[in-house]
């Protein structure tokens, strides 16, 4: 397994004339779906340039995996590119892993973006020391939001805090307070993770996790097996966004209860503070949270604080 000891190597932060890669590891869309954000990031004074694959198209995925690799291993390693956005999730990432060198993109010291999907790229390079962003992607941002979203995703890229005082606070399920590394993601994407080389960090660490479009008892499978590798209970705590979705996609065949529940029902008794809805992942309106730096969550008072920057 890669290392968990590695030392930090931040990246810097952003700066107007940097330039963003956007990349599309995982599944396809069309140009016309990342104007927007390329419109709001040049009025940031950043340079948008794209992959060579971006907008490729093999039926689920964004075209050939050792191409989307190519692309994402080339933003890493070029001198020019400053950060790398990625345009959207879906599925595919995982796919990229013959074809990519995990240890030279960690130790680029390149500012990462995205989320979903995107989950099993943040896991690793966080393992080799790179913070990277939870964050809204190309396509996220062309459906409007709050105005807290795009100054969160804004500050965050600046290394600036990502929390602004108007963004909703959690839910307490159960309080305490705990400091520890963010990790996380998607909880498809974290399951997945268990069991392979690259599985993710747990142990002392704030866990993060949403997901999108899961039957509820979906939900409830994925945390049991969280809780069954018994490496959960190892965190500090867990902050969980949103089940986007899960309660309009009962199986009938099987039935479920609301996702929250079920929450509460697998993660209310580990010992460890534990706050829901909490606003990031695939709701509609979100944070934009650093992965694999130090904060400080307080599950009574349903905030995360970060006590170190992501980038220098």
């Amino acid at each position: 397994m890669a290392r968990t000891d590695a030392p930090l190597a931040k990246p810097p932060a952003l700066k107007p004339g940097d330039q963003i890669r956007v990349v599309t590891p995982a599944s396809p869309l069309t140009r016309e779906k990342v104007e927007f954000t390329h419109a709001l990031l040049e009025r940031e004074g950043y340079k948008l340039t794209y992959g060579k694959h971006c907008f490729d198209a093999d039926h689920h995925l964004a075209g050939a995996d050792r191409d989307r690799a190519s692309d994402l291993m080339e933003a890493f390693l070029d001198p020019e590119v400053a950060a790398i956005l990625c345009s959207r999730g879906g599925y595919g990432c995982a796919r990229l892993f013959p074809y990519i060198d995990l240890d030279a993109m960690a130790s680029s010291r390149k500012l990462f973006a995205g989320f979903s999907d995107i989950t099993t790229l943040h896991a690793p390079l966080n393992r080799r020391g790179l913070p990277t962003l939870h964050a809204p992607m190309a396509l996220t941002l062309t459906n409007p939001r709050e105005p807290w979203v795009y100054e969160s995703f804004k500050n965050a890229l600046k290394g600036l805090n990502p929390i602004p005082a108007e963004a909703p606070r959690g839910q307490t399920l159960t309080a305490g307070i705990a400091k520890g590394k963010v990790v996380g993601g998607c909880l498809c994407l974290v399951c997945d993770t268990i069991g392979t080389p690259e599985e993710i960090e747990l142990e002392g660490c704030i866990l993060i996790l949403e997901d999108v479009d899961e039957s509820p008892h979906r939900v409830d499978a994925m945390l049991t097996h969280l809780v069954n590798t018994g490496k959960i209970q190892l965190s500090a705590g867990i902050v969980v966004g949103e089940m986007t979705r899960s309660d309009e996609r009962v199986d009938e065949g099987i039935g479920g209860k609301p996702w929250r529940e079920i929450v509460k029902d697998r993660l209310g008794g580990l010992g460890v503070p534990v706050m829901v809805d909490f606003p990031f992942g695939h709701n509609r309106n979100m944070l934009t949270l650093p992965l694999g730096v130090l904060a400080e969550m307080d599950a009574g008072a349903g905030t995360l604080t970060y006590l170190e920057s992501h980038c220098e």
